[in-house]
């Protein structure tokens, strides 16, 4: 049984969430909330809240125990990217992509044995 939570259309280059992401990837869901709130990056908080939702959605849909879980699946993707456009010399304009990404944690119990 495997519980999962997205959050979609977070403004955050998906490169900077991967960073994150790869930390917490197999480990146990205590010891991946302890690694978020230790970490000193701007996309922790944002994965604290999504793997944090993952684990109730699992307590709550499921019934598992939540001392029990491990993050199976980590991963990010692209989403919508926003274009902007920026003035530059002699009349030119040079464009800036403001990328966005989605973020997904699944979580599962572990085997006992």
């Amino acid at each position: 049984m495997q519980a999962k939570a997205v959050a979609k259309t977070v403004r955050i280059a998906p490169r900077k969430v991967r960073l994150i992401v790869d930390l917490i990837r197999g480990k146990n869901v205590g010891e991946a909330v302890a690694i978020l709130r230790h970490t000193q990056r701007g996309a922790s908080p944002v994965v604290e809240k999504v793997l944090k939702s993952a684990i109730a959605n699992a307590e709550h849909n499921y019934e598992m125990d939540p001392d029990n879980l491990m993050i199976s699946e980590a991963y990010v993707n692209e989403g919508p990217t926003l274009k902007r456009f920026r003035p530059r010399a002699q009349g030119r304009a040079s464009r800036i992509n403001k990328r966005t990404s989605h973020i997904t944690v699944v979580v599962t119990e572990k085997k006992e044995g």
